[in-house]
């Protein structure tokens, strides 16, 4: 079966969260470093991969295995910000070039190709443009379609034009999972039932897929027998899906485009949505103070979302303001336009609650009364709480400003010294005072252990209450280290008139006990 899939060259910089990290903070390029993102190794280098370090490592593993590794954390703006020289070199040479993400750029061959003499001429053009202009090491492979040429790129392999299948047979099935897929679940699945390489899942039928496995199966059997992510949507796009912003004031700093990024975001995406469209390759125009254009066409396996397409206009405006003197606009930006150069059926992607029906008006202006608040006060002024890992409750509770990722850090941790369920109803932050029978105060010992049984508990100056049970307590050092003394944590239950209250309460450790409480229990 010939290929659907345009023939594309792609360029591909090995290990590129790890070199951009590894320049921003000036670790010597050999050593052993890995990028980690919620205590798990997003990418690693060629020295630490010899030390046996891997993608999906937890970090307390990558480290035992490598105890030189050199750790950085996971910085989507910074791997973005510092590849823009890379697309731009490639750009001098070759006309429309697309941003695939952070490391890598794909290429239409057919033109470039014919104007350099060739496929293997062009290559090599790219390759000295880029390490001459960008002082960074690549690769470079040419396939039928983005899924195999960016596998063609880690081989460094020229596949002659028809070939995407017979290359894509041999390779593991894992090949399917690439950063950003998160095909994982399904690769595990076609692994059990036998299938490890391509060509064995590409033999199955297309029927019996669609029948057998999830939607996104059918797009990764696509690509494993050398066809386009989906089939061409023969449509007419109408004109109003490009929305631009004009700006009275030029933008100059990172900071205004960060702001701007999320509003044409979430504008555009309404917009494909309303026509039940999803956008896969955004096409991102600015015009400067001076009247200079900068265009840059970001392309993406999965349809874009709000969210995705803020990101991508973040970090091509940051891309633009920050680099060198030769590429940096010579004034600031006044106009951004956004273009989809390619969409698919909406029924692609699984759109966000509220952003099609007769809510999403309603929707629509709430968000934006919320950005407006965080434009007038900062994004700090709106949060929404989000239940991660920790010992206490209060340490539990992240407030996320609005619009930022909402993704916990570490629920599912040990956590020596938590809080066992169930957790207090209500958190509070008042002081008291638990008595024994004697009327001295309670303390904690170091060794977590209350100085005397508790009698009575005073809070906040009211009358003192009888405890009728209590349980604890439990000792742990303290989150933030501002604290800076151990503390332990009790649970009270006190007559209270007609009615019984329980209490979560917390006590420094050492000689002045300081007691306050945390919670209340329903």
């Amino acid at each position: 079966m010939r290929s659907d899939a345009p023939r594309l060259l792609v360029l591909w910089c090995p290990d590129w969260p790890v070199v951009a990290a590894g320049a921003a903070a000036g670790t010597p390029p050999l050593v052993p470093a890995a990028v980690f993102s919620a205590n798990r190794v997003v990418a690693c280098s060629a020295a630490a991969r010899r030390d046996g370090v891997g993608r999906g490592m937890r970090r307390r593993d990558a480290q035992a295995r490598c105890p030189d590794l050199v750790v950085h954390q996971h910085d989507p703006e910074r791997d973005a910000r510092l590849f823009e020289p890379v697309a731009a070199a490639v750009e001098r040479q070759a006309v429309g070039v697309e941003v695939v993400r952070p490391g890598i750029v794909a290429v239409p061959v057919t033109g470039a190709a014919g104007y350099f003499g060739g496929e293997e001429a062009l290559s090599e053009l790219l390759l000295d443009e880029v390490s001459a202009g960008a002082g960074v090491e690549c690769q470079v492979g040419i396939a039928d379609g983005l899924f195999a040429a960016t596998l063609a790129a880690r081989r460094a392999v020229l596949v002659p034009a028809g070939g995407t299948a017979e290359f894509l047979a041999p390779l593991s099935i894992a090949e399917l999972d690439q950063p950003g897929d998160d095909r994982g679940e399904l690769v595990g699945l076609l692994k059990r039932l036998g299938l490890r390489t391509l060509g064995a899942f590409a033999a199955l039928a297309e029927r019996d897929v669609a029948g057998r496995f999830p939607r996104d199966a059918i797009t990764a059997h696509r690509l494993a027998r050398g066809l386009s992510e989906r089939p061409p949507l023969r449509r007419a796009l109408p004109p109003e899906l490009s929305i631009t912003e004009e700006f009275e004031h030029p933008l100059e700093r990172v900071d205004e485009a960060a702001f701007v990024a999320k509003t044409l975001g979430e504008r555009f995406f309404a917009g494909l949505a309303r026509h039940g469209l999803a956008c896969t390759r955004l096409a991102i125009v600015a015009v400067t103070e001076a009247g200079e254009e900068r265009v840059r066409v970001w392309r993406c396996a999965e349809p874009l979302t709000a969210r995705a397409t803020a990101d991508r206009v973040r970090w091509q405006c940051e891309g633009w303001l920050t680099a060198r003197d030769a590429d940096r606009p010579s004034a600031g930006i006044v106009r951004l336009r956004l273009d989809p150069e390619e969409v698919v059926g909406g029924h692609a992607l699984q759109l966000q609650l509220g952003s099609m029906g007769r809510d999403a008006d309603v929707a629509e202006r709430a968000a934006r009364a919320l950005v407006r608040i965080q434009g007038l006060l900062g994004p700090e002024a709106v949060v929404t709480p989000l239940l991660d890992g920790g010992r206490g409750p209060a340490e539990r509770v992240r407030l996320i400003p609005w619009g930022d990722p909402r993704t916990p850090v570490s629920p599912d941790a040990p956590w020596p010294g938590r809080l066992p369920a169930p957790s207090p109803a209500v958190l509070a932050d008042h002081p008291a005072r638990v008595l024994d029978e004697r009327g001295d105060v309670v303390g904690c010992t170091e060794r977590g252990e209350l100085t005397a049984l508790p009698a009575t508990v005073d809070v906040e100056g009211r009358p003192s209450r009888p405890v009728l049970a209590w349980a604890g307590p439990w000792l742990h050092h303290p989150a933030l280290p501002s604290r800076g003394r151990r503390v332990a944590r009790l649970q009270v239950v006190l007559a209270d008139e007609d009615e019984q209250i329980a209490l979560l309460l917390a006590v420094t450790v050492g000689d002045t006990p300081q007691w306050t409480v945390e919670g209340s229990y329903d």
